[in-house]
């Protein structure tokens, strides 16, 4: 079945989009491969809820852009202009025929996706380890000063005799 597609903007061969979830990117395992060396291995993801395309960026250094504006998720409304780094694309497709009905979905993230997940998470980073958040061994040679500790022999003295 053919969900729509991806016109190029510049001409060109349109891309059918022929799944309901399709990964976007340089790497060959992706969907819809853009053999591009601004496009990401993984650049984007475009998938379809209630009958309407979404985009979603998938932390791409170059980024996506809907109409102009750069995004991290939106919809994509029949006719829209998707950039993808600097390729731009129109998305053809008739959502009546994917099985909307009623008003169109929201286009932004909703609140309870946004607080679902850390801003580590969002931003693709990892988390430190919160007993050992600089790596270090844990001997006494690298130790930290404890304020809180008020033992002596805490800090050596470098005057000290051997």
């Amino acid at each position: 079945m053919n969900y729509g597609e991806l016109v190029p903007d510049g001409g060109g061969d349109p891309i059918p989009l022929l799944r309901e979830k399709l990964t976007v990117g340089r790497r060959e395992s992706c969907d819809i491969v853009l053999r591009f060396p601004n496009i990401s291995s993984k650049h984007c993801e475009l998938m379809i809820q209630s009958g309407y395309w979404f985009v979603r960026d998938l932390n791409s250094r170059n980024g996506v852009k809907v109409d102009g504006t750069r995004v991290q998720r939106k919809r994509l409304d029949p006719g829209c202009t998707l950039a993808i780094a600097k390729h731009a694309y129109s998305i053809d497709y008739s959502p009546i025929d994917l099985g909307a009905s009623g008003t169109p979905p929201p286009d932004e993230e909703t609140i309870g996706q946004v607080l679902g997940q850390s801003l580590l998470d969002r931003a693709g980073l990892e988390q430190r380890d919160i007993v050992n958040p600089y790596g270090r061994e844990s001997n006494s040679e690298n130790k930290r000063y404890d304020a809180q500790d008020d033992r002596a022999g805490q800090i050596e003295d470098p005057n000290r005799p051997v």
